[in-house]
């Protein structure tokens, strides 16, 4: 299994089906195999062996899946980052995986560039004017062939104890999870249809269920930088789009646009939602105006990410992630790691060709989640008589916003830099719009003064723009512990 080799037999099969599209750019299925061929060839020049580690940032252009890909034809493990991060969090992220390159936009190039200058990581500015010159330059390498439990791609994502943990998928993850993702019984791709690339193709859930699945079954990916309703269902109405992946906050803004039946969205059929929970109400509501099934799953970076889904040839259950999906297997499990009674709430726990192969380089934080192949979520759900599950909580802290995780300890570390800042609780409110919103509680130190909205421009500066708190409120002391610890389930923001 080879993440490489879905792209070059589908070219072969598909040569002049488009690849990727984004507006009047198309890129046939040949050209963009060509293009991994000979950008895996520049690697190889710039230094790249397999097994290396390259990073990139781009939003969704096409170049981040020539790169994508490219780095992969060389044998390479592709770091995929946020173009949203601020230079500490792209230097972390180069740092902890010794990344040998880094590719990023020039829109983002500043930042980009001082993180790679901190991390002592050779920088490349892409600028999508030039890039694809600059790609055709180079000879066109032969694929180097790399083993089902090597690793593709490193996903950063964090946690309660602080800085971001690279979670390794290999090359059989990553297929696997492409191969159920494509199956009838969950989107159910194939040759000529048409995808929303909407999704972030640097988050795991755009990469697998969009673009990997897409170029498994030689679909068309057409792409959407930012998301905004009126260009999604432009996007929609000009591309006959048949399927569409999505997180909950573009479900409520598509229902929700007032000029929608203006557009022509007759060619939707069949749509998915991730990220989190999605409300029934919204389903409903999304699937009435645009008469397209919406199937609901559940996943983690860690997870490659589907593991488990609403399944389209059985009953869907509004308000459930459905069962878990083929060759995976979830259970519900104590502190201790014994399966809960049945009927009773649990932390989800999951096996299966999905589960990454550890965090990289943190031999601790492995143990800390797994146990006998067993990978532990974090998250507490429940189960039903026909083994459908339903997130019930989280064990951990984490917010999720628009889609986005967004893990307070971190903003709280930012906070706490602050030079009046006396103690700090980041802490998720609800919000119409984003699921979630990021509200901080601060104290200040004796004799300090600042505004609620110096606080917030504070972390904004120093953090990726889904990630700073809105909302501040200074008060003058926080709810703690026996033992000194903030107890944030005691916190309330007005």
């Amino acid at each position: 299994m080879n993440l490489t080799n879905n792209l070059r037999h589908t070219a072969e099969d598909h040569p002049d089906v488009v690849a990727i599209k984004l507006d009047d750019t198309e890129i046939t299925y040949a050209q963009l195999s060509g293009l991994a061929a000979k950008t895996a060839q520049w690697l190889r020049d710039l230094g790249v062996k397999p097994g290396d580690r390259v990073a990139v940032s781009l939003p969704n252009i096409p170049h981040m899946p020539v790169l994508y890909y490219g780095i992969l034809w060389a044998g390479g493990v592709v770091v995929p980052m946020n173009p949203l991060y601020k230079d500490r969090e792209f230097a972390h992220v180069l740092s902890d995986s010794g990344a040998t390159a880094f590719f990023a936009w020039n829109g983002v190039a500043e930042q980009a560039a001082k993180g790679a200058a901190e991390a002592g990581v050779q920088f490349i500015e892409v600028d999508p004017a030039t890039f694809v010159g600059q790609i055709a330059a180079h000879a066109t390498a032969r694929p180097t062939a790399r083993d089902d439990d090597d690793t593709a791609v490193i996903l950063y994502t964090s946690g309660t104890t602080g800085a971001p943990k690279g979670a390794e998928l290999t090359h059989a993850n990553m297929v696997r999870n492409a191969e159920v993702c494509a199956d009838d019984r969950l989107i159910g791709l194939s040759a000529g249809d048409m995808v929303f690339g909407g999704l972030p193709l640097f988050h795991v859930f755009g990469q697998t269920c969009m673009m990997n699945a897409a170029v498994l079954t030689g679909a068309t990916l057409t792409l959407l930088p930012r998301f905004d309703p009126q260009r999604a269902l432009e996007i929609i109405e000009r591309d006959k789009v048949t399927h569409m992946g999505g997180v909950p906050t573009m479900f409520v803004a598509l229902s929700q646009y007032p000029d929608r039946d203006r557009y022509d969205t007759s060619s939707l059929t069949r749509c998915v939602s991730g990220g989190s929970a999605l409300p029934v109400e919204v389903l409903s509501a999304f699937e009435d105006t645009y008469g397209a099934m919406v199937l609901e799953g559940y996943g983690l970076s860690e997870t490659s990410p589907v593991a488990s889904f609403n399944h389209a040839d059985r009953e869907r259950k509004p308000g459930s992630v459905g069962q878990p999906i083929e060759g995976v297997e979830l259970k519900l499990v104590d502190p201790d790691w014994n399966e809960v009674p049945e009927g009773s709430d649990g932390e989800i726990v999951i096996k299966g060709h999905n589960v990454m192969k550890g965090y990289f380089n943190n031999p601790n934080a492995t143990d800390s989640v797994m146990h006998n192949g067993w990978f532990r979520t974090g998250d507490i759900g429940r189960r039903d008589e026909d083994g459908y599950y339903y997130i019930v909580d989280r064990a951990k802290d984490m917010i999720i916003r628009g889609g986005y995780n967004v893990y307070p300890r971190e903003i709280e570390e930012v906070l706490y830099t602050h030079p009046a800042v006396g103690s700090a609780a980041v802490v998720g409110i609800p919000s119409q719009l984003h699921g979630e919103e990021i509200a901080a509680v601060i104290t200040l130190k004796p004799g300090m003064s600042v505004t609620e909205d110096e606080i917030s421009e504070f972390a904004k500066e120093r953090v990726a723009a889904y990630k700073y708190p809105r909302v501040v409120r200074i008060v003058d002391a926080l709810p703690l512990g026996p033992t000194g610890k903030i107890l944030k389930r005691e916190i309330t923001v007005s």
